[in-house]
């Protein structure tokens, strides 16, 4: 696999092109990875009309569903008519905060599907403890926060991206709290502004430590009052349903897997929006909830989107680390614990196991460092001294304080014997966040017609190489306002023809394979899960070198070839789909991908830290990541049903 950083300017837009520089379109439907040292050719069109669709025969459903305030909260929904092709103006991809919001605008102008993997509330933003950036505060400004964002990036980020999400982020606040979001106030009756690390002033809105699930509550309560949504749970994305015509793409909908009835539901639509989140999974330890396998950059990469930046992993500083509590949990967590940014914000400071004082030797802000440096700062304790965890205290603050700030976190580590109040908490880094994605305009556009991305599935410019805390809800929020417009105007103008949804094969159940073998199957997927994060983990994890990453992508290749050649050789056809199978092959995919970008940046950058490598260069641009047939095409990069040529 030939790999190198792309050497166009690091711009996502400029006066109206979607990239500067051009690229080369193939036809086939094969899309594993190719990275150009140019981009040569014009970027396709993102807008154009399409056959006219009638609106007559679109299905439309009411889901309803119940979301309290407490933690056993559930979702339900209402039965639904049967049927294998459904038809809608928008269809969302991911429940979180871009998705809902995006949902909640177009739906003024025509019938929206969200297709959620599990519960509604099921997401990333669900978990995000901290908080929203904006700029609310009158001795904060604009400029600060892009200056805060672009150091935090490594300088990688893309400044009209930032300056748009950071001038627009105190709008998209307000709106939240006109939709019932209810966030903290100070003694003055003001909204209460924390401070994270990386930040230079208060500007962190927040309800208490569980920030994201009041957004969430939210959002889903407008969500179900609007009776042009209709919320598909348990719905698992397969894949992209696209046509090519010369070298132009184009997206109408998805293909998806009810896992409650085992069905195929083809979704046929106007407009897709893919909100549908990180790849935590590629690594055994991760913030991430377990629906985070990388589904939606993987089903984009299949349908020859563009990919960039997917050598920045978000390791976040601060998991609770499990073993070092007094009372170790009874089995292994799906997803690791976050102890937010905020603790250390609030004035955590970080020890060894001897009580030492560390992140000063790091760097001069010490624990108010952004993530790339705290987290490589406890990573090189760890190596140094041969432990498991750091500890991150906060017990010198006063009692009621902690207990209002942070009580999620008190209660969880209450639970296992520890109290925060009067004990350090022990931490350890876990995979949290992918800075790349499906690489994005200032709209969230695509190079694949009618596809649009939002949230933390895109790469729109703003991270750069380490994502600034708190700027991750923002960007959703923004992104999804910005898709709306040129959404709305493709709506309008684009329409598939009713009996267009016969034009893809259906895939199909492994029901013909027996129980037993689909037993077997699924029990040697979850083998391998096991065996591609422990190789991410010890390879490609917080440093790296060129030797462990080649080491990684060889094992990585090894470890796919031995799964397919064990499903394959079990009857499985290419076609079949699974829930574990099909998140196997994009865990596969998101890997791959890392690996390949990893190797391709000759330099340290931001999350990217190599020892073969250590200096940034002066060079600033993204690895851009094209299609392309001449590479080897496994299960994990062929779309499952047949692309359309025109």
């Amino acid at each position: 696999m030939a790999t190198s950083v792309a050497s166009a300017h690091a711009s996502l837009h400029r006066g109206g092109r979607f990239f500067e520089g051009k690229v080369h379109w193939q036809s086939s439907c094969s899309s594993e990875l190719s990275f150009r040292t140019s981009l040569q050719g014009h970027m396709m069109r993102l807008c154009s009309t399409l056959r006219s669709m009638p609106t007559h025969g679109y299905f439309a459903p009411r889901a309803h569903f119940s979301y309290g305030n407490d933690s056993n909260r559930t979702s339900k929904m209402t039965s639904m008519k049967e049927s294998s092709t459904k038809f809608f103006d928008f269809v969302v991809i991911g429940s979180g905060v871009a998705g809902l919001r995006y949902a909640l605008e177009v739906s003024k102008h025509g019938s929206v599907a969200i297709i959620t993997k599990a519960e509604p509330h099921e997401s990333n933003t669900n978990y995000a403890q901290g908080g929203v950036s904006a700029v609310l505060c009158p001795l904060d400004s604009v400029e600060n926060h892009m200056r805060d964002t672009i150091i935090a990036g490594a300088y990688l980020c893309d400044e009209e991206t930032v300056r748009v999400v950071c001038t627009e982020g105190p709008d998209r606040i307000r709106e939240l709290i006109s939709f019932g979001a209810s966030f903290d106030h100070g003694d003055d009756g003001n909204l209460h502004l924390a401070r994270e690390g990386g930040h230079s002033h208060h500007r962190i809105v927040h309800a208490a430590d569980m920030t994201g699930r009041e957004i969430e509550r939210a959002l889903l309560k407008a969500v179900n009052d609007d009776p042009n949504i209709f919320m598909f749970g348990h719905h698992f994305a397969i894949d992209l349903l696209t046509s090519q015509d010369g070298t132009e793409i184009c997206c109408y909908g998805v293909d998806t897997l009810d896992a409650e009835t085992q069905q195929i539901v083809r979704f046929i639509s106007k407009v897709t929006l893919l909100a549908s989140g990180g790849a935590g999974h590629i690594y055994p330890s991760t913030t991430n909830p377990p629906v985070a396998t990388g589904d939606g950059v993987a089903m984009s990469h299949r349908a020859k989107a563009i990919i960039s930046n997917m050598e920045f992993v978000q390791f976040h500083p601060t998991a609770l680390a499990d073993e070092g509590l007094p009372i170790k949990p009874a089995k292994r967590r799906e997803n690791a614990f976050l102890i937010t940014e905020a603790v250390r914000g609030d004035g955590g400071i970080l020890y060894n196991q001897s009580m030492q004082r560390f992140m000063p030797c790091y760097d001069e802000r010490a624990e108010l460092a952004p993530r790339d440096i705290v987290a490589r700062s406890i990573d090189d304790q760890l190596k140094e001294r041969g432990e498991k965890y750091v500890l991150l205290d906060i017990s010198h603050k006063a009692r009621d304080q902690i207990l209002s700030h942070f009580p999620n976190i008190a209660a969880e580590c209450l639970r296992y014997g520890l109290d925060i109040t009067r004990m350090p908490i022990p931490v350890v880094p876990a995979a949290h966040y992918m800075c790349g994605g499906v690489r994005s305009g200032l709209h969230g556009e695509t190079n694949v017609r009618g596809l649009y991305v939002a949230g933390e599935v895109a790469c729109t410019g703003l991270h750069g190489a380490n994502r600034l805390a708190s700027n991750s809800l923002l960007e959703a929020l923004v992104f999804a306002r910005r898709a709306v417009g040129p959404s709305i105007e493709h709506m309008a103008t684009s329409s598939v023809d009713v009996h267009s949804s016969s034009m893809w094969d259906r895939p199909m159940l492994p029901v013909s394979l027996g129980s037993d073998v689909v037993g077997s199957i699924a029990r040697k997927t979850r083998e391998i899960r096991f065996e591609l994060q422990s190789i991410m983990w010890e390879y490609v994890g917080i440093v790296r070198s060129t030797s462990r990453l080649k080491t990684a992508e060889w094992k990585i290749g090894e470890l796919e070839m031995e799964w397919e050649a064990f499903l394959f050789g079990k009857g499985w056809k290419p076609n079949m789909v699974g829930l574990d199978e099909c998140e196997m092959r994009n865990l596969f995919c998101c890997a791959k991908l890392v690996v390949s970008s990893a190797l391709s940046r000759r330099e340290s950058r931001g999350l990217h830290f190599t020892t073969d490598f250590p200096y940034e260069e002066n060079k600033r641009i993204p690895t851009v990541i094209f299609p392309s047939p001449t590479m080897k095409v496994t299960w994990s990069s062929e779309q499952l049903h047949r692309q359309i040529h025109r």
